[in-house]
């Protein structure tokens, strides 16, 4: 086996790994002395030592061996955590990162040895809070003789069956005063790759052992022809807890029995109905029991994890095209269908209703829960309000919403932006909140649910709000706006100049604002995607920032519209109503054309101006103008188009690259016919 064919495993299983390690550390901030979340970051650790030793990272397996170091410590109550020693903790955590990130662009792990954290990690061992006189080095290893001698369990029978070379080669080294193993593996029932998971067994085995015999053979293991173990025999100077502890560090290995090979039980075979062979090291009791929580909640993680599945991404895509293409299929032979046969209009609903059901599983499958961003926030305010010098809590809800995985990879940046802002300008001082009769510690609230095809993600906060006139007067001082202009805003107009690029309320440029790119960032990352970003703010009670997202942006309701001689599809969830109106009904206020309806004056949008379509026939040639009426937040927009064709189920095509900074249009659509219809941005098209 090549190591090449596992590294997008070890990179997609090192970040699970880190991003746990930084949510238990977390707790273990709050409570120094939970058994069970040191345990479990031991653990975690030990896998991840173990996983970089496998794949030949030397200097990521020296960097966590470190750090095993200073949590043994912690686990055996030597020393007790503190917040510098949680900060040195994640300057660990945030350099494995590094490597990770490293790895998976270049396949190595880069010349970079973090010797100071290193250093750091290693003085933590040496600090004055460690109890005087060393911790106990551990007696010196028993030879198996030795062992089995002082157990008075009987002599196990062997699961393989040892031919008479075998038993040459164990008598010799047993005059060697070697240990010789039976070792058992058994990995979980949900293990997707057992072949992946047995090579790093292997791995383990081949480094710290000589493996003599394999049942099956290490050819079938390699090609995945076994079931869910397999059983080795080894010589080795390890004791039993050595592989017990190496082995279980390897993800989904659901049980290793280990049974010492000796003259009594050589000539023996297991006998098919047994029970298990029960590991008899007392050490690996004892940590058994202390670890005993810890191995539960891992087996039901595992469980759990059990029914899901890793599949790469590009091949969804390349199932979502071939659903595109039948969803196309399906429009064209709805277009030259005959009504009057029956035959034909019952195969196209068969058609419809597959097309529909294929469409549904695929999107379940791509849908991924928001808790894969959310979790990365906890650790990044924490540092936050380390640097701010304020406490911060956040308090997260709806992390199991789901949403596509193209959004879910979009969102990340554009809450980071948001959940920052909140910190440094919306949350006050201690002092600040003090003064007020506030808590000292600022609170942050980030929230996510689906409003019908939209899932929605909150920020609210309980800090000082948007100081609208310090923003009136930020817009004059800039030259965006004259005074006049300005002093007819609503608060509401005033605040979304905050998304302006460029613009800034802060007074100094500090490492996290003032530089004017956070919100600037945050609408366009959000209106690319189809989505929005609204801001509602009371002075003094804290400001909400609302995000609101299509759950895809691959196939999408929309309505079919004719502007001139082309064709263009508005998003079904853009559109409020449409409207007739006349062609004096249109007004001019302040040089902008608009209608009045239901006492509300509401902007015309020009399409065939904007997208200079030709073949548009002018207002006084028309009885009627249809409005189609757009929705951008609480903004509404009049689109102008010269036929209404009907709702359609459209599949979201690029651009592509070369096309891809055209203003006004989202995408593109084939048609039932095979042509091309573009996509109408609305957001960038509403006034």
């Amino acid at each position: 086996m090549e190591m090449n064919q596992y590294l997008d495993l070890f990179v997609e299983e090192s970040r699970e790994h880190l991003q746990q390690l930084n949510v238990s550390l977390l707790e273990l901030e709050k409570d120094n002395k939970d058994k069970s979340v040191l345990n479990e970051i031991f653990r975690v650790a030990h896998t991840l030592k173990g996983m970089s030793g496998t794949m030949g990272y030397t200097k990521m397996q020296t960097l966590t061996h470190d750090m095993e170091d200073v949590l043994d410590a912690l686990r055996n109550e030597r020393i007790y955590a503190d917040s510098n020693m949680v900060d040195v903790l994640f300057k660990c955590l945030d350099a494995l990162e590094t490597y990770v990130n490293t790895i998976s662009q270049t396949g190595q792990e880069g010349s970079e040895s973090y010797q100071d954290i290193i250093d750091a990690l290693n003085n933590i061992i040496k600090s004055d809070n460690a109890p005087k006189g060393s911790p106990p080095t551990g007696s010196p290893q028993k030879t198996q003789k030795e062992e089995q001698a002082k157990s008075s369990e009987p002599v196990r029978a062997l699961r393989v069956e040892l031919n008479q070379y075998d038993i040459n080669v164990i008598k010799k080294a047993l005059e060697s005063n070697m240990n010789i193993f039976e070792i058992h593996v058994v990995l979980d029932k949900g293990c997707l790759l057992k072949a992946a998971r047995a090579f790093i067994v292997f791995q383990i085995l081949e480094k710290n052992s000589e493996v003599i015999k394999s049942v099956p053979r290490v050819e079938d293991i390699e090609d995945e022809r076994f079931d869910f173990d397999f059983t080795v025999i080894v010589i080795t100077s390890k004791s039993q807890e050595f592989f017990i502890q190496e082995i279980n560090s390897v993800a989904e290995i659901a049980q290793v029995n280990i049974t010492p090979v000796l003259p009594e039980n050589m000539y023996q075979k297991y006998r098919e109905g047994e029970e298990a062979a029960e590991v008899s090291s007392a050490a690996s009791d004892q940590i058994t029991k202390a670890n005993s929580k810890t191995a539960d909640d891992q087996h039901k993680k595992i469980q759990k994890t059990g029914k899901t599945v890793r599949v790469d991404i590009d091949r969804l895509d390349t199932l979502m095209n071939l659903v595109s293409e039948l969803i196309i299929i399906k429009t064209r032979l709805d277009d030259t269908s005959n009504t009057d046969v029956g035959s034909d209009r019952e195969t196209i609903e068969y058609l419809e209703r597959i097309t529909t059901s294929i469409h549904d599983a695929v999107m379940r499958v791509r849908m991924v829960p928001v808790e894969t961003v959310f979790n990365r926030f906890p650790r990044m305010i924490r540092d936050v309000s380390r640097e701010l010098n304020k406490d911060i809590k956040l308090h997260m809800s709806g992390e199991e919403t789901e949403l596509d995985r193209t959004v879910i990879d979009e969102i990340g940046d554009p809450l980071i932006h948001i959940l920052r802002n909140s910190a440094d300008h919306g949350l006050e001082t201690h002092e600040e909140r003090a003064k007020t009769g506030k808590p000292t510690f600022g609170n942050i609230y980030l929230r996510a649910f689906q409003d019908g095809n939209n899932v929605v993600i909150e920020v609210e906060d309980d800090g000082r709000g948007i100081d609208v006139e310090k923003v009136r007067k930020k817009i004059i001082e800039k030259g965006i706006e004259s005074s006049e202009i300005v002093g007819s805003f609503s608060d509401k107009e005033v605040i979304e100049y905050l998304f302006k690029p460029s613009f800034s309320t802060a007074d100094k440029v500090t490492d996290l604002s003032g530089r004017g790119v956070g919100l600037d960032v945050v609408k366009t990352k959000i209106e690319a995607l189809g989505g929005m970003v609204e801001v509602d703010s009371v002075k003094g009670r804290g400001s909400k920032f609302t995000i609101r997202i299509p759950l895809t942006l691959a196939i999408i309701q929309a309505l079919m519209v004719r502007i001139g001689d082309e064709k263009y599809a508005i998003p079904l969830g853009s559109i409020k109503e449409i409207e007739s109106v006349k062609p004096g009904d249109i007004r001019l206020v302040r040089n902008q054309e608009v209608i009045l309806l239901r006492d509300m004056l509401i902007p015309i949008v020009r399409l065939d101006r904007i997208l200079s379509v030709p073949g548009t026939l002018p207002d006084d040639q028309k009885k009627n103008i249809t409005c189609v009426i757009t929705k951008k937040g609480e903004k509404l927009s009049a689109f102008i188009v010269d036929t209404l064709i009907g709702q359609q189920e459209i599949v979201i095509k690029s651009l592509g690259k070369l096309l891809s900074g055209v203003k006004h249009i989202a995408g593109a659509t084939i048609l039932g016919d095979g042509n091309v219809a573009l996509i109408l941005d609305v957001n960038s098209l509403a006034i």
